[in-house]
């Protein structure tokens, strides 16, 4: 199994990535450290890869009335990386499209 889950297609990580040119987002496993997403991405796109930073998110509670009462779960557990490339590098994230 991949270190990369898939990347990041949101709106704060797109303006993220028009801001700075070489830093794009991917969802990661949970166990994954620095040098295993580093070695991911490089072997994936063939980039060199200058710069990963991570962030562990907690699943957020979650519950809704319904007809036959309360309705409690949360939303799942994840771990984000921030990509940051050397300087004239991009990824096509829409090529395998």
């Amino acid at each position: 199994m991949g270190v990369i889950i898939k990347p990041i297609f949101t709106e704060k990580q797109t303006a993220v990535t028009e801001k700075f040119e070489n830093r794009y987002g991917f969802i990661v496993v949970p166990g994954a450290n620095k040098v295993e997403i580093k070695n991911a991405i490089e072997s994936l796109y063939n980039v060199h890869v200058e710069q990963v930073n991570t962030m562990k998110y907690d699943g957020k509670l979650r519950s809704r009335y319904t007809k036959s009462g309360v309705v409690t779960g949360s939303t799942p557990s994840y771990k984000k990386a921030i990509v940051t490339l050397k300087k004239g590098e991009t990824i096509d994230l829409f090529s395998n499209i």
